[in-house]
């Protein structure tokens, strides 16, 4: 067959790995939720236009750890790199590798999960399965979590960014939060509240997680996703 009456090869297989953020949302138990309206409504905007033309201007006010987001080490240390210090190669088709917890025996995820996978220089992203309860009560009660020795583990296998379905990346009741400790101040990136984890291959896959470029800030949300390599 003549190669230009070849069918062409099917795009890339592209899987949201974020939540949607909606008005009253609430992500963490604690901290308020989005407030999402109109600033200029279709409505209003009747009067600035010629007749026929509207626009909408949303306006949302919330904090920075809402829906699917991102951690920088400023997040946790005054003297670490904010949003605007990412480079897009830390953020953009990262080689990705799933840490698949199916049949998990405790909340405390150990370095044991990871031994044996090749980590360095990956996205390592954590299955729970614990997002299933994204936006009841039950999700902000016993969710999974990693341990001081699992982020340690991360560190020296030279992991790029750790991802998460679930709650939190450290136990909540641990206020030191060891592993955000960790991570971020090697660098690390983290993003919780991930979903969609359990359509992912154990490998083949380029994760992205890009949050806009705000100076001054550690944390957002980002639409993260995965693009199957193979």
């Amino acid at each position: 067959m003549d190669s230009l009456l070849a069918m062409p090869a099917a795009p890339p297989t592209l899987i949201d790995l974020s939540h949607s953020i909606r008005d009253g949302l609430i992500t963490y138990k604690g901290l308020p939720a989005p407030l999402i309206c109109d600033f200029l409504s279709r409505e209003a905007s009747k009067a600035l236009y010629a007749e026929g033309t509207t626009f909408q201007i949303a306006k949302i006010e919330m904090v920075a750890n809402t829906g699917t987001y991102l951690d920088t080490p400023f997040h946790r240390y005054e003297d670490g790199c904010d949003l605007s210090g990412l480079r897009l190669e830390q953020l953009v088709a990262l080689d990705a590798v799933v840490i698949r917890m199916s049949k998990p025996t405790s909340r405390a995820i150990d370095r044991e999960a990871f031994e044996g996978a090749d980590l360095r220089g990956k996205a390592v992203l954590i299955h729970t399965g614990w997002s299933k309860h994204f936006g009841t009560d039950q999700y902000f009660e016993g969710h999974p979590f990693l341990t001081a020795a699992a982020a340690a583990y991360l560190k020296e296998q030279g992991a790029t960014l750790v991802g998460i379905d679930s709650f939190n990346i450290d136990d909540i009741a641990d206020l030191s939060r060891p592993v955000h400790s960790t991570l971020l101040r090697a660098g690390i990136l983290i993003v919780e509240h991930l979903t969609n984890l359990d359509r992912l291959p154990l490998c083949g896959i380029a994760f992205s997680a890009v949050p806009p470029k705000i100076a001054g800030v550690g944390t957002f949300p980002v639409r993260a996703f995965a693009r199957l390599t193979r």
